[in-house]
């Protein structure tokens, strides 16, 4: 979950990176401050989360941005780690804390643990309120699932388009692998390749990235993060498979909307 775009928004289009809430209007008044896991601010922000209670990871699903005043972290040094240990298994995406009345600069034991664990943790020197900061993040996430339907819906149209006009196969083909940044293929149903569109990395030749990654490797599962989907068609009954088409993540991660 560590990917990132200069956009803000998380490649895999789950939501936007803790990098982006930060300097949305309502985390950058609290002049934030990143004690660790500055270089995982690429990582994806699912949802806000506000609470003070020392078993909030038990409540979190991952993914969250955790937003604290500290009355939750205990007052010992093993009280403090633990804690932060539990958030970090949980997977959240990273710890906010909120200086104040119960801390006036974070434990030592706080940063050191999250830096070991590699949890992004972020120490606010003004007072923000919770629920300003949540409104912003979760309006960026929605925002960025619409921008993603559209594009989903401006892709359709343009393939409805190409076939409307006559175009076939390969034309399809070029209008993914553009959409998708990564060569997507067409194989029959035992794995023999028809058509081949887009560019491996560094510009190769897509041929050559499916003989390395496919032609030698039908029996095999397929590259992490790939995208295969059965075309319909062939043989009797209605659960004949007439194609494959498949989409390599060679060049950039594929997003749900891929």
């Amino acid at each position: 979950m560590d990917s990132g775009t200069d956009s803000g928004y998380d490649t895999q289009g789950a939501g936007i990176t803790v990098q982006r809430a930060l300097e949305l209007p309502g985390l950058r008044s609290g002049l934030p401050e990143v004690l660790a896991g500055a270089e995982r601010l690429g990582r994806t922000v699912r949802w806000v989360h506000a609470g003070e209670v020392p078993h909030i990871a038990s409540l979190l699903k991952g993914g969250e941005l955790l937003l604290t005043t500290g009355y939750g972290l205990g007052t010992r040094p093993a009280e403090q780690r633990a804690f932060v240990r539990t958030l970090a298994e949980r997977g959240i995406a990273a710890l906010v804390v909120e200086l104040g009345p119960r801390f006036t600069r974070l434990p030592a034991a706080l940063v050191d643990t999250a830096r070991t664990a590699g949890l992004p943790l972020v120490q606010l020197h003004r007072e923000v309120p919770f629920v300003t900061v949540t409104e912003e993040v979760h309006t960026e996430i929605v925002n960025g699932h619409y921008a993603l339907l559209q594009r989903a819906e401006e892709v359709h149209r343009r393939c409805t388009q190409a076939v409307l006009g006559g175009g076939g196969v390969p034309h399809v083909l070029g209008i993914l692998a553009d959409f998708a940044g990564n060569p997507v293929f067409l194989e029959t149903a035992d794995g023999q390749l028809l058509y081949a569109a887009g560019a491996g990395p560094e510009g190769a030749d897509p041929l050559q990235v499916w003989e390395g990654l496919r032609g030698q490797h039908k029996d095999e599962p397929p590259l992490a993060g790939s995208v295969l989907v059965d075309v319909p068609g062939g043989g009797p009954g209605s659960g004949g498979v007439r194609a494959r088409l498949v989409l390599l993540p060679v060049r950039t991660p594929l997003a749900p909307v891929h």
